[in-house]
């Protein structure tokens, strides 16, 4: 299949209650509003194809980048690939979701994360913490440093209240990450998420909300479900 013809394909399965949600969470014009899982088989029929997720995600249509995060081939980008498509994720649906996934499947992964979580801006932040909550939620413990996670630990705890509000977000589910997934700092995570404590965020609506990582790590623990990983990354 080649550009043209997957774009008519997306464009087909848009709906406009999907597109209406996406606009409300921040996609802009354009895009069709296809569920994610709507686009799974035609993923089934191209398979891993760099050269076309490539294609996809300079249209700047969020539908077709989205897309390209799921037929990426990970191992084929380099950290310049990485910096470009990060350039161009202009919501968290894109940085977080698309980005810090396909991010998360290279052996880069860790080294790219940290210099977005150091960069200062809120969606290359937001992408670092997302970044680390998908390698520590489906790789072995082995593979992370325990100093390095509970150093993390510290600076989430020192700055989230302070962060940007995406950043926010994903400082708090970094905590919750290293919870349930990341048996060596469980403790340090479980004592970090009550020193935060309730983290305010405004996204430019009415009233805050409030992110309570402690509470939620509570409930894992009560289902069993620490040490919990999962066996996809990208669904």
């Amino acid at each position: 299949m080649n550009l043209e013809l997957v774009m008519q394909e997306l464009e087909a399965l848009g709906k406009d209650r999907t597109k209406k949600m996406y606009g409300s969470n921040g996609a802009q014009e354009p895009f069709f509003g296809v569920a994610t899982g709507a686009m799974k088989p035609i993923a089934k029929k191209i398979k891993k194809n760099q050269p076309l997720a490539e294609q996809l995600y300079t249209t700047g249509n969020y539908d077709a980048m989205y897309f390209a995060g799921i037929i990426a081939d990970p191992k084929a980008m380099t950290e310049a690939d990485f910096e470009r498509w990060i350039d161009a994720a202009y919501f968290y649906m894109l940085s977080d979701y698309v980005v810090a996934v396909t991010l998360s499947e290279t052996d880069i992964a860790q080294e790219v994360a940290d210099k977005w979580i150091a960069s200062g801006e809120e969606l290359r932040m937001s992408a670092g913490w997302n970044c680390y909550c998908w390698l520590l939620g489906s790789r072995p413990d082995g593979e992370f440093s325990e100093s390095k996670i509970n150093n993390m630990l510290e600076l989430v705890r020192n700055t989230i209240q302070d962060s940007p509000e995406r950043t926010k977000y994903a400082m708090n589910n970094f905590i919750y990450t290293v919870g349930v997934s990341y048996l060596p700092s469980h403790d340090k995570a479980v004592d970090t998420a009550k020193s935060v404590g309730p983290v305010e965020v405004n996204l430019d609506k009415k009233k805050s909300n409030f992110i309570v990582a402690s509470e939620n790590i509570q409930k894992q623990v009560d289902k069993g479900k620490i040490g919990f990983k999962r066996k996809h990354v990208r669904c």
